[in-house]
């Protein structure tokens, strides 16, 4: 089936930052995008084009850098391929192109030409957001839920009305608190809560929870005016969480507790566990991967 356009949303456009290195993956990404990676069939950055697309996102914008280019060609039309599969007559394989297909115009690219941060990334995309809410999607972070996370925090943000920010956050194991941005939990309002801090990446036994943030973010556009002017910090970069501290003392900041889990997918255990689960989803290799499995594990 052809990509059908979504519900109208409140939020219309995202923002996805894929101009990292994928250094992790070496040398898989030495000449391929860690995006480009597939989660069974499918590259990460369809996956999470997919959930953007299920929460009635109309404008993906890909915020890019050198080596790139082949996530610029996965979502144009290949058409040397498309003939040779009409010629032959491969119908299904035809259906599964035309799904991951965006409409005309529903694509834009822009380059950060150095590795200045995520935060820095997000500014890049200043011109192409303009003037209104916008959503930031890491791919790396795959989220597997139903519906999607973004779907889930769209709903969220509508209940809570225009001028929101919203991040959505996870649960961790009191002892990993270290390894990741984390949250301060205030007041309940309806399926999320007023965040009263965030820190990144804190001193063991001083996060003030354990709730992470977990790469999905709705932000207004006021971000891009303080990402404009925002020092380097952590690593020697524009961290995005620094500028969500300034935004919060002038605008509500809301996390969101989603259903789902999420596979960090810019590690090799979580990109290989992401596979896992999302193969034992699939009717189609389910039985063979679960008996496939108990044999390496027995």
């Amino acid at each position: 089936m052809p990509f059908e356009k979504a519900p109208m949303s409140a939020i219309r456009k995202a923002v996805f930052p894929v101009a990292g290195l994928g250094t992790r993956f070496l040398p898989a990404t030495k000449a391929m995008p860690k995006e480009m990676l597939t989660v069974v069939d499918r590259p990460l950055i369809q996956h999470v084009v997919d959930e953007a697309r299920q929460a009635g996102i109309e404008h993906f914008i890909f915020v890019t850098g050198r080596n790139k280019a082949v996530i610029e060609d996965h979502f144009d039309l290949a058409y040397e391929l498309e003939r040779t599969l009409a010629a032959r007559d491969k119908q299904a394989e035809l259906a599964i192109l035309a799904e991951a297909q965006p409409p005309a115009g529903a694509t834009s690219f822009t380059r950060q030409q150095a590795p200045l941060g995520l935060g820095h990334a997000v500014w890049c995309a200043r011109d192409l957001v303009g003037d209104e809410p916008f959503a930031v999607v890491l791919p790396d972070m795959l989220i597997k839920g139903k519906p999607g996370c973004l779907a889930q925090m769209v709903e969220a943000y509508r209940e809570l009305g225009a001028g929101a920010n919203v991040i959505a956050v996870e649960e961790v194991a009191e002892d990993q608190t270290h390894m990741y941005g984390i949250v301060g939990m205030g007041k309940r309002r309806g399926a999320s809560f007023e965040v009263t801090g965030m820190v990144e990446k804190p001193a063991r036994g001083t996060a003030p929870s354990n709730l992470i943030i977990t790469g999905r973010y709705i932000l207004q556009p006021a971000i891009f005016g303080i990402l404009q002017n925002q020092k380097k910090g952590a690593g020697g970069e524009i961290q995005l969480t620094d500028a969500m501290i300034t935004l919060m003392k002038s605008a509500p900041f809301y996390g969101y507790k989603f259903d789902g889990r999420t596979y960090d997918c810019g590690s090799k255990v979580g990109f290989l566990a992401a596979n896992v689960a999302y193969a034992l989803d699939r009717e189609d290799i389910a039985p063979e991967l679960r008996a496939e499995l108990e044999r390496l594990l027995g």
